[in-house]
């Protein structure tokens, strides 16, 4: 059986503040005061796994030991069919600036602009199918650990469209949906996002009788 949290306080291991609200938003009717690892001035450790559950875990252990309370990290990512499942684990990293294109910093637009730039050298009919993943770590401050994943599938749609997201949810239209993620409203992507099918599982086991 899966350990149980047991403490009402949790690091989010993150220093995007979309992410923390997001999280936050999804652990509050369980009483969780959630913190994040930019708030308590931890560092960001190097990702340097190959996987989401690799990831995930690099960055909850760290909070996790650094702070000594149980941590919650995200480890999320797009994969596009057309292109063999990138930017999968390297999402982040395409929304890098190089030194050549202004100050340092994600640019997700730019980050965008490449899945979209890789999508036309493969012509009009390039097959836009394209998924969220996103994995849940929990460590604990003695090496614990849970791991929960999600998924949800879509479509990638050029021109971003939709302001209430973040990363690439501009250009992903969930399946039966005709809007972009950063078109719903806040709520309604809770309740169909990957992170939301991750949490369920989580909930289901953290919080569930």
């Amino acid at each position: 059986m899966t350990r149980k949290l047991d403490s009402k306080r949790l690091v989010i291991a993150t220093h995007n503040a979309g992410k923390l609200k997001e999280i936050g938003a999804l652990l509050a009717p369980f009483g969780m005061e959630c913190l994040s690892a930019g708030q308590l001035g931890l560092p960001e450790p190097a990702e340097t796994g190959k996987t989401f559950v690799e990831n995930a875990l690099i960055k909850a252990q760290a909070a996790a030991q650094a702070s000594q309370i149980p941590a919650l990290a995200d480890d999320s990512g797009l994969s596009v069919t057309a292109l063999g499942g990138r930017p999968g684990v390297y999402t982040a990293d395409w929304a890098e600036r190089q030194w050549f294109e202004g100050e340092p910093g994600r640019d997700w637009y730019m980050a965008m602009g490449k899945v979209e730039g890789l999508l036309c050298e493969q012509g009009p009919e390039a097959d836009r199918s394209c998924w969220f993943s996103c994995v849940l770590a929990i460590a604990w401050p003695d090496g614990d650990s849970a791991v929960y994943e999600g998924r949800v599938n879509g479509t990638f749609s050029w021109p971003p469209r939709g302001t209430m997201g973040f990363g690439y949810d501009p250009v992903f239209v969930p399946n039966g949906r005709d809007v972009t993620f950063a078109q719903l409203d806040p709520e309604e992507k809770h309740n169909i996002s990957h992170r939301a099918d991750a949490f369920a599982k989580l909930v289901a086991e953290q919080f569930g009788g």
